[in-house]
């Protein structure tokens, strides 16, 4: 899916402009949030017939489908033409599954854990997404700006499973049949800061009110990791007082993180995750500039 919008949206990087873009010298901060839909798995191994299956988050393991988010932008303009930005959103989901019905085994450092069908889980994934960037208005007039710009996206995944969870004796042992119990079993991982390019500008149409917006893409294809992100946001943004502002916006915004596990046992993959996270709709966030 991430693929179809590659395309699209590159063409409407020409047509969209941002809301982290002023005429004068200033520093913004941004407040907001808006709803999340996501599908996430995990490539797992079948302890009884010994064969890889996708486990889901979602429909599995009862993480919650769709979640409201909130993100937080902060920026410099200076120099009339120079903005530096930082951004971040989080998706962070729990929860507790009272009997597991599907057991199911994953290996994390050459280490192969199992999971018993009946017993209680609580499981966690953590997503966190970081980008820094600079822009450069190549564009400016009495009411509009246009620039461009070029980034550092940095994601922090974290997953987690708590429960009576064995570790298998031997790492080569599919079947696990002699296990030692462990409370719980953390895996955290970082993508190395990717770049990212984007198109910016703003024009006030009104006095007061300033239509904003912004696209920016990246992919990802390093090493065992691989992915792209796509966002595109068009807003109306109104003056509420001399220092405060309120935007109102529609927002696409895509993730789609494929992880792949180094760690094979008679070809057979364990522990590949497969991340997708988008979110299409409205969109709101108040600022303070000073």
């Amino acid at each position: 899916m991430l693929k179809s919008f590659i395309i699209r949206s590159m063409v409407m990087l020409t047509l969209v402009a941002s809301p982290l873009s002023y005429a004068d010298n200033n520093t913004v901060i941004r407040i907001g949030g808006f709803y999340a839909n996501t599908d996430s798995t995990i490539d797992v191994n079948d302890p009884i017939l010994g064969n890889a299956f996708t486990l889901d988050f979602e429909s599995d393991l009862k993480l919650e489908e769709s979640q409201f988010l909130p993100f937080f932008e902060f920026s410099h303009h200076f120099n009339d033409r120079h903005i530096l930005y930082v951004d971040w959103k989080q998706l962070h989901r729990n929860a507790l599954v009272q009997s597991v019905e599907k057991p199911f085994q994953f290996t994390w450092d050459d280490t192969t854990y199992d999971i018993k069908s009946g017993i209680s889980l609580d499981s966690t994934l953590n997503i966190d997404i970081m980008r820094v960037g600079y822009g450069y208005d190549i564009w400016q007039g009495h009411n509009y700006d246009v620039g461009v710009s070029v980034g550092l996206h940095a994601m922090f995944i974290k997953t987690a499973f708590k429960g009576r969870i064995g570790i298998c004796d031997s790492g080569t042992e599919t079947r696990c049949p002699d296990t030692i119990d462990v409370p719980k079993v953390v895996d955290e991982k970082l993508s190395a800061p990717l770049p990212d390019i984007g198109v910016y500008g703003g024009y006030e149409f009104y006095p007061g009110f300033r239509l904003n917006g912004h696209a920016q893409y990246f992919y990802i294809k390093l090493d065992d990791l691989k992915g792209g992100l796509v966002d595109i946001r068009l807003g109306v943004e109104a003056e509420i007082s001399e220092n405060w502002h309120m935007t109102a916006a529609f927002n696409y915004y895509e993730v789609d993180v494929e992880y792949t596990s180094t760690f094979t046992d008679a070809d057979i993959k364990l522990a590949d995750y497969n991340i997708y996270y988008s979110f299409t709709g409205p969109m709101l966030s108040v600022s303070y500039q000073f």
